[in-house]
């Protein structure tokens, strides 16, 4: 029931982009030909006209359009528009033109907004964009961190990690996975302390640069790096992390994991002191955490976690809300959420670009649709709300990108025309479009089966 509840405030979203662009013609005076809920791909399930305009509901409900006359080709419609008429689309002037390819945008843009003021009056609290994080439970296993022995207990609060403030889930895991066990990076100042270790427990070491084949060496024992250091908006993802160490080569990681737990090791081969020292020098970065149990502040210090870089623990979040009484209070804090949801959006549409998030993250509406079920039946119809506010704006977002076959391309085309004071070769606009539209599809059919996959092997849980 969820999954419906969401895939019709999706649908709601297609319609409420349609309609802008819908009025924004008629106030302009242009005829519009068709309204349709759904791409023209499979059968037609509803067919209607009403006035001028024939309203549509197609199978494949994953878009939606509205076409104007100038999209027409049938010349033996008798209903067919001159050339020359003022109902078309492509004699209007260029503002027109431009208000109603972004009247779309700007629906979008004025749903969300309407959408969080509606939920922030009726439920009276908006999400903070913070949360409470809590050890759920404590999962024990062989080569496990040692979070346990160190103190930790199921239903401690995170407060800090090596002094980083704990406000979500993202954060924590970002110190956790940076500082994981054998990460495979060491400084260069690790290295030399490891040099100095080898040659007071070897003296015969302080000339060499490299060692022989089967002769035994001393070892010293495996010691901590140095705490992960980094500014919070660094462990908040709001820039790219940079450690500045030196990697394991993958020679010098054989030999690390070789060499673990021994105090004494013949190598094989010639070895290089720095290749050894290297590999010595790579163990874990201690994680310092702050907890609150029963009302106190606890610190569990010293904290690994195993190989794979996972603390062993299974964690809760619950988001913190801030109170939307007063009218000013629901108007301000609405767009404040907006503006921080937005901003977040963005920086993930840059990360995506970049490929630092790699394409097989990317998801459509099929695995929308199936994550706000689960958000609707598990923290109830506000956060549905929300998140379909959230989709609105990232599709106002995703339709202004200049491509093509989207409203951006179409403004692009419109500013274009504007500055070189000259209609554009429409034959050749049609074939930029028509390209950019199959790739459209042949990116949505991908996403789809992205989704479909993602959903199969149970990554969304």
């Amino acid at each position: 029931m969820t999954i419906l509840i969401m895939l019709i405030l999706i649908s709601l979203l297609i319609i409420v982009h349609e309609l802008g662009h819908f009025i924004a013609a008629r106030l302009c005076g242009v005829q519009v030909s068709k309204f349709a809920l759904g791409l023209p791909f499979g059968p037609t399930l509803f067919r209607k006209k009403i006035g001028g305009t024939e309203f549509l509901i197609h199978a494949f409900l994953l878009g939606g359009y509205i076409s104007f006359p100038d999209d027409e080709k049938n010349e033996n419609d008798e209903n067919i528009l001159s050339e020359d008429s003022p109902l078309r689309f492509k004699n209007k002037k260029p503002w027109q033109k431009a208000f109603i390819v972004s009247a779309g945008i700007i629906a979008n843009i004025l749903f969300a907004i309407f959408a969080v003021i509606l939920a922030a009056a009726i439920y009276g609290k908006l999400p903070s964009g913070n949360a409470d994080v809590y050890i759920q439970e404590i999962i024990k296993k062989e080569n496990s961190s040692n979070i346990e022995q160190m103190g930790a207990k199921a239903g401690d609060k995170f407060l800090s990690v090596n002094g980083i403030k704990i406000n979500s889930s993202y954060r924590l895991i970002f110190m956790i996975q940076k500082s994981k066990y054998f990460d495979g990076y060491v400084s260069r100042d690790d290295i030399d302390a490891k040099i100095v270790q080898l040659e007071k427990l070897n003296p015969e070491l302080q000339n060499k640069d490299m060692l022989e084949a089967g002769k035994a060496i001393k070892l010293p024992p495996m010691m901590p790096e140095k705490s992960l250091d980094v500014p919070e908006h660094v462990a908040s993802g709001y820039e790219k992390y940079e450690n500045g160490e030196l990697e394991l080569n993958s020679k010098e990681k054989e030999l690390r994991n070789e060499i673990e737990g021994k105090t004494a090791y013949s190598p094989k081969e010639s070895i290089s002191k720095q290749e050894l020292a290297k590999a010595l020098a790579d163990s874990y970065k201690p994680l310092n955490i702050e907890v609150e149990r029963d009302g106190k502040s606890i610190m569990i210090q010293n904290v690994h976690t195993d190989k794979e870089g996972l603390l062993g623990i299974r964690l809760e979040s619950k988001e913190i809300f801030i109170e939307t009484k007063t009218p000013v209070e629901i108007v301000s804090r609405s767009f404040t959420y907006l503006w921080d949801s937005t901003k977040n959006m963005i920086f993930g549409l840059l990360q995506l670009f970049t490929g630092k998030i790699p394409i097989n993250e990317l998801h459509g509406i099929v695995a929308i649709t199936k994550i706000g079920g689960d958000i609707i039946e598990n923290h109830g119809m506000l956060n549905g709300i929300l998140l379909t506010a959230i989709i609105s704006v990232n599709l106002a977002i995703i339709n202004l990108l200049p491509i093509p076959a989207l409203d951006g391309g179409h403004l692009l085309f419109i500013i274009l025309e504007k500055i070189t004071g000259r209609k554009l070769n429409e034959e050749v606009l049609d074939k930029i479009a028509n390209t950019c539209f199959l790739l459209l599809i042949l990116l949505m059919v991908f996403v789809v089966f992205n989704d479909i996959f993602a959903l199969v092997t149970n990554k969304f849980g």
